[in-house]
């Protein structure tokens, strides 16, 4: 057996991203005596609490890491180091791994969390599950308790994807008797638990008294929701709230030049925001229509005109911050009379529905302006976020084109099932992926590259940019995250001087 998982000691873990597998307390931050709070914004507010049932990424990002927490966790690197599990070990074959879990951890319930939990909630994804991504562990033959604070997990096969799905929301550990109400009660074993939800306005988390780990330097956090840019900036400029979570306007930024009042984090996500094709039906089951659309966008004019240039073109489903990220931006080249020739003098009207959140209403505007000079009319819909978007878009699939940040890490497979909102389909991509998942590290990177260009080639859908980490925050206030890797907003390295 090799050990891969150690327990770090003497003050614990490094601070996570911003919106992915967080610290879990173990920044050694003070405990709250001074009861201090933080209220940061947020755009997309939850339209429930229970991640199982509901896609999107705003349940994860307010209670992944922060009140549901995993055996693993992504450092701020996108590494996996220990949570619940303060080590693990892997078999020779790669196929069984054994986890060593910390010892006095309870749920905010007040159950003990043991081996039992485990097994419960890994085998709860395969039974209740809803959300599509719950496929990565179909890699899963069985989950055992050799003992209360030992659980051991056995593959059906070799997979190198498996213990980086356990540092997602997939691996987040539920309590055997605090799942029937997920909607509106979460119970986890983080630092934080839920105090109260407003709702169309704010979610409050207070500290865990029972937190086993170090104790988060806050008592509270406020996270306050806005639909529009203005209000959450001028929420800032008047002392509202604390913290802009992602900039929504950055245009706006030289309203926080004053040194002496803000302070400002840029650094890199994982979110690609992807201008969906639907694979599935007219006129975009057409390998060139949607080959004129990549030809058809003038992507640095988009990124500067819709998003003041902040973000990086990067021309495929990889971020630069997974091993085997290539730039592919050169692969359709904005080229008008290109798109013209491959879509063959037709012309097309396309319903093009996006979520009413700014990047998409901006970046959207752009996109139309530049397919009509190929001759494709998009009429623009702005739909509510999460719900009517989710409803409309992503289950009915009621749409020809969209706009989407996908945020999750590490999420190109989403392209190989093909009831997925974009509806591609290509079995040649499915093999890559899995031939990557099943070989050495070596095969993976190799691999998955393959399916980068495949997709690509195959004009699957367009990548406009990634966007970036933008946070903006008052001074003082401390332990913001560069970079945004994973799923959570991160709140227990956060302190104010």
């Amino acid at each position: 057996m090799r050990r891969i998982g150690t327990l770090i000691a003497g003050g614990g873990l490094l601070l996570a991203t911003a919106c992915g597998g967080g610290g879990g307390g173990q920044t050694g931050g003070a405990s709250p005596s001074k009861q201090e709070t933080l209220s940061v914004g947020f755009v997309a507010e939850p339209a429930n609490l229970d991640f199982t049932s509901t896609e999107g990424a705003a349940i994860p990002q307010a209670l992944l890491v922060n009140v549901y927490e995993g055996l693993v966790k992504l450092d701020q690197d996108g590494k996996i180091v220990p949570l619940l599990a303060e080590k693990w070990e892997i078999s020779e074959d790669r196929k069984t791994y054994t986890f060593t879990l910390r010892k006095g951890v309870t749920f905010t319930g007040g159950a003990p969390f043991t081996a039992d939990d485990v097994a419960f909630s890994l085998n709860r994804v395969t039974s209740d599950w809803k959300l599509k991504i719950k496929t990565q562990l179909d890699v899963i033959d069985k989950v055992e308790k050799k003992d209360d604070t030992t659980a051991v997990v056995t593959l059906k096969r070799p997979s190198n994807g498996f213990l980086y799905a356990m540092a997602t929301r997939l691996g987040a550990m539920f309590s055997r008797t605090g799942v029937a109400e997920l909607a509106t009660k979460p119970v986890g074993t983080g630092p934080f638990q839920l105090g109260s939800w407003k709702r169309g306005d704010s979610i409050q988390l207070t500290a865990n008294p029972g937190y086993w780990g170090a104790k988060p330097a806050l008592s509270g956090v406020t996270l306050k929701y806005f639909k529009d840019a203005t209000a959450m900036n001028n929420a800032l400029l008047t002392g509202g709230i604390d913290v802009i979570s992602s900039v929504q306007a950055p245009e706006s930024l030289q309203q926080f030049a004053d040194p002496g009042r803000f302070q400002t984090v840029e650094g890199t996500t994982n979110g690609e925001v992807v201008l969906s094709l639907n694979n599935g039906r007219p006129p975009f089951n057409d390998k060139k229509a949607r080959q004129a659309v990549r030809h058809a966008i003038d992507h640095k004019a988009l990124l500067d005109t819709a998003w003041a240039g902040r973000g990086q073109l990067i021309g495929t489903m990889v971020p630069p911050t997974d091993p085997w990220y290539e730039d592919r931006t050169g692969d359709y080249p904005y080229d008008v009379a290109k798109a013209k020739e491959l879509l063959g003098g037709k012309t097309y009207t396309v319903k093009m529905r996006v979520p009413n959140l700014p990047y998409a209403v901006a970046a959207a505007q752009v996109v139309k302006s530049q397919l009509a000079q190929v001759g494709i009319t998009a009429d623009i819909e702005p739909l509510e976020f999460p719900a009517r978007w989710l409803d409309v878009v992503f289950k009915q699939g009621d749409y020809d084109i969209s706009m989407i940040n996908h945020v999750e890490p590490r999420d190109m497979g989403i392209f190989a099932d093909k009831s997925y909102y974009f509806h591609y389909d290509n079995p040649a991509f499915g093999k890559l992926l899995a031939e990557a998942d099943q070989g050495t590290e070596q095969d993976q990177a190799g691999k998955l590259k393959q399916a980068a260009k495949l997709l690509s080639d195959d004009a699957a859908a367009d990548w406009l940019f990634l966007f970036p980490n933008l946070i903006v925050a008052k001074k003082g206030v401390t332990g913001l995250p560069k970079n945004a890797i994973a799923e959570s907003f991160d709140f227990t390295g956060l302190a104010k001087q």
